[in-house]
């Protein structure tokens, strides 16, 4: 048995499905704003402030662990409906809140693990989720390519642990654009204005970064972002970026003579 909190995007869908499939028990905790998942019969819409009843739901199923998907908007504290558990926590969520979304599921392991459940990685049930080493794409990057891909790299791992930067775009060894708060979208949108920027994105978890709730995401919006910015190859980490849709998003790369990538050590860290 699996509790699965799910939150918001296209994610959680695709964990659910695979878990389907694989014909695993499993329940939900709805963290949606809308209840997303209410016509599935596992699932439970819980507010995030009721943890007593979220960790009576989770003991009732003799359930040990737990896999986080998606993502929780901050909470607007003034209308949660709190149980005894929820006032003692609260705080802490509060706390988590002001530094960002993440960090507010950091926050609920961390309750989780004081009431031994433990929370495993979301890519266990779906390890097709992510792409190990290797290039695949007919294009391959050239050895100039390679040695962008290279400086990228260690300009992110020079990053503070705490840097919201999980991505950027590397042209002839300078950095053009890098990721913010407002994700790789609005990073590829603000060099499309300029000249077709023939760059590479690189894209990749931060160090210390927590995987079993903040894996770094592509899909084929992604790449028709890519190829609206003129972006020429796309870097990825081995095991450690999902990658959805990905035949479509192979196929696309293809059509679009957009190499993709997946290093590891030697690059990567």
């Amino acid at each position: 048995m699996i509790g699965l909190f799910l939150g918001d995007k296209k994610l959680p869908i695709e964990i659910l499905r695979n878990i389907k499939k694989k014909k695993i028990k499993y329940f939900i905790i709805d963290l949606t704003n809308n209840n997303k998942f209410k016509k599935d019969k596992n699932s439970y819409f819980i507010s995030i402030g009721k943890f007593g009843k979220i960790l009576k739901l989770i003991k009732e199923k003799r359930c040990n662990k737990v896999l986080f998907a998606g993502t929780i908007k901050k909470p607007k504290i003034s209308s949660l409906k709190l149980d005894l558990k929820g006032i003692y926590y609260i705080p802490r969520i509060i706390k988590a809140a002001k530094v960002g979304d993440a960090a507010i599921l950091k926050e609920l392991i961390k309750i989780l693990a004081e009431h031994k459940i433990k929370v495993v990685k979301l890519n266990l049930f779906n390890p097709k989720l992510t792409l190990s080493k290797g290039n695949y794409t007919k294009l391959k990057p050239s050895k100039f390519e390679l040695t962008d891909i290279k400086k990228g790299v260690e300009y992110l791992n020079k990053l503070s642990a705490h840097n919201h930067v999980q991505g950027l775009v590397i042209r002839n060894g300078n950095i053009i654009a890098k990721e913010t708060k407002k994700g790789t979208k609005k990073m590829l949108q603000s060099i499309r204005k300029s000249i077709k920027s023939k760059g590479i994105l690189i894209k990749l978890p931060k160090k210390k970064q927590d995987l079993r709730v903040d894996l770094p995401t592509v899909g084929l919006e992604t790449f028709k972002d890519c190829k609206k910015a003129g972006i020429k190859g796309i870097a990825l980490k081995s095991n450690q970026n999902v990658i959805l849709d990905k035949g479509k998003c192979i196929n696309f790369a293809n059509k679009s003579k957009i190499f993709v990538t997946v290093k590891w050590k030697k690059y990567l860290y």
